[in-house]
């Protein structure tokens, strides 16, 4: 199972640069298959480059910091 710390201290590090856009990265569960759930929040909720920053930032992120992570979705 996926350390929640971990995977907060690396959210931690990617949630600078988008709280500088207004938003800001929740997370919502680590499942079973090593799946992690976030939720966007303020600007980021609405923005359509939100599936960008999911997928080539936050999951980039945390694939490379905590190897054994699937993929990074929005719940």
């Amino acid at each position: 199972m996926i350390d929640k710390a971990k995977v907060e201290e690396v959210l931690d590090m990617v949630r600078p640069a988008i709280q500088a856009d207004g938003g800001d990265v929740e997370l919502v569960r680590i499942r079973e298959d090593n799946v992690i759930e976030v939720r966007m929040k303020g600007a980021c909720g609405t923005c359509p480059m939100a599936t960008i920053t999911l997928k080539a930032g936050i999951e980039r992120v945390l694939k490379e910091e905590i190897p054994e992570v699937k993929e990074v979705i929005s719940a």
